[in-house]
C-alpha cells in the first residue's frame, strides 16, 4: 500500500488507480442491514421495511431475495407484523402509525440521525426556531423536520437562505441533513449568519464521521485523476455528494455508477489516474467488481490512499440485541 505522497514519484510510468480509504459501508449502514438479517433470524419471512433500508439496490435486492418486503408507508403492513425503520429515521408520526396498527417496531435509524432527532426536540422545546440545512424530499430530512414541524425550517438551496423567517433572530440555532457536503454546507450557514448574526451552532457536527472521512479521501486522491468512479445508487445523498467534491477538487471528470454495468469504456480514453470510491452504503463486492473490470483492460493493482482509520461499531436496536 502506497501513500499518495509515495505513489506521485511514479507519476508518467503508466497507469494509476488510486482506491480511496475510507469507503463504502459505515457503522450506521452495517447496523442497519445486520437489524435486517436478525430480525429475519428472528422473527422469519416475510419481514418489512418502511422504505429502503439504505440507498443502494444490490443490497435492497439481496435483501428482497432473502424475504424482506419494502414498502413505502406502514400502512401497507400487514396488520401484526414485524417492521422495521430504516437507516434514516422516521418521524414520531410514523411510529405512532405503527403502533396503531399493531406492528412489531424495529428502529434501525443510524445512531447520527438519532442524535440530530435529539438536538430538534431540546431545541424546540428550549424555545428556539430550526433551521434544517438538507435536501428536501430526502427521508432523513422528513423524519427530522417530524420531531417539531412548527419550529423547524428547512434550507437546501441558496435562495432559500433568503426566504428564512424567524420571530426571535436570539434564538435561532441551524442543524443539519448528517449526509450533506461540508463545504456547500457551511456556504449555507454563512448565508444564514449573515442574515441572523446570533445564528447559534449545533452542539456538534451534525454531517456524519463517514461522510466526512469519505469526503476528504475524495479531496485529497482528485486533484491527480483524470477520472473519479464513484459506486453508489442515485438516491443515495452521500454518494451523491463524492462526485461533486471529487469535481470541486480538481477530477477532470466524475461519475457515480451502481454497478460495474454502468461503466462507459470511452471515459478511459486518455485517462492516466483514475481515483476509485463507494458510498456510505455501498458493499465492498461492487468495488471489487469495477477493479476487476478495470485489470481486464490492462490497469494495475490500485494504490490505497489512506486517511482515516474507522473502528467505530453501533449496537443493535435493544429488542434484537439479546
Amino acid at each position: 500500500m502506497l501513500a499518495l505522497a509515495e505513489s506521485l514519484t511514479f507519476a508518467g510510468m503508466g497507469r494509476r488507480i488510486l482506491l480511496a480509504a475510507p469507503r463504502g459501508f459505515c457503522a450506521g449502514v452495517d447496523r442497519a442491514i445486520v437489524t435486517v438479517e436478525r430480525a429475519l433470524e428472528v422473527y422469519g419471512p416475510p419481514i418489512y421495511v418502511r422504505k429502503e433500508i439504505v440507498h443502494n439496490k444490490h443490497v435492497v435486492r439481496t435483501l428482497a431475495d432473502c424475504g424482506v418486503v419494502f414498502v413505502d408507508e406502514v400502512d401497507e403492513v400487514p396488520a401484526g407484523s414485524v417492521v422495521v425503520f430504516s437507516a434514516h429515521g422516521v418521524s414520531p408520526k410514523v411510529k405512532q402509525d405503527a403502533r396503531s396498527q399493531g406492528l412489531t417496531a424495529i428502529d434501525a435509524t443510524c445512531p447520527l440521525v438519532t442524535k440530530v432527532h435529539q438536538e430538534v426536540i431540546r431545541f424546540a422545546r428550549n424555545g428556539y426556531q430550526i433551521l434544517l440545512v438538507g435536501h428536501e424530499g430526502h427521508e432523513e430530512v422528513e423524519g427530522t423536520m417530524g420531531e417539531a414541524p412548527d419550529r423547524v425550517q428547512l434550507v437546501d438551496t441558496a435562495e432559500d437562505v433568503g426566504k428564512v423567517t424567524v420571530e426571535n433572530p436570539e434564538k435561532v440555532i441551524w442543524l443539519s441533513q448528517t449526509t450533506l457536503s461540508v463545504d456547500e454546507t457551511m456556504q449555507r450557514v454563512d448565508g444564514l449568519k449573515e442574515r441572523f448574526s446570533a445564528l447559534a451552532d449545533p452542539p456538534s457536527s451534525d454531517i456524519c464521521y463517514a461522510t466526512q472521512n469519505r469526503q476528504v479521501a475524495v479531496k485529497l486522491l482528485a486533484p491527480e485523476c483524470e477520472l473519479v468512479l464513484v459506486v453508489g445508487s442515485r438516491n443515495s445523498s452521500n454518494s451523491v455528494r463524492l462526485v461533486e467534491v471529487a469535481l470541486q477538487a480538481g477530477a477532470n471528470a466524475a461519475h457515480l455508477i451502481d454497478s460495474v454495468s454502468e461503466i462507459d469504456p470511452s471515459w478511459l480514453d486518455s485517462v492516466a489516474t483514475i481515483g476509485l470510491t463507494s458510498g456510505a452504503s455501498v458493499p465492498e463486492v461492487l468495488v471489487t467488481e469495477v477493479v476487476g473490470f478495470l485489470a481486464e483492460r490492462g490497469w494495475p493493482e490500485p494504490e490505497e490512499v489512506v486517511t482515516a482509520a474507522e473502528r467505530q461499531v453501533f449496537a443493535l436496536p435493544r429488542n434484537l440485541s439479546q
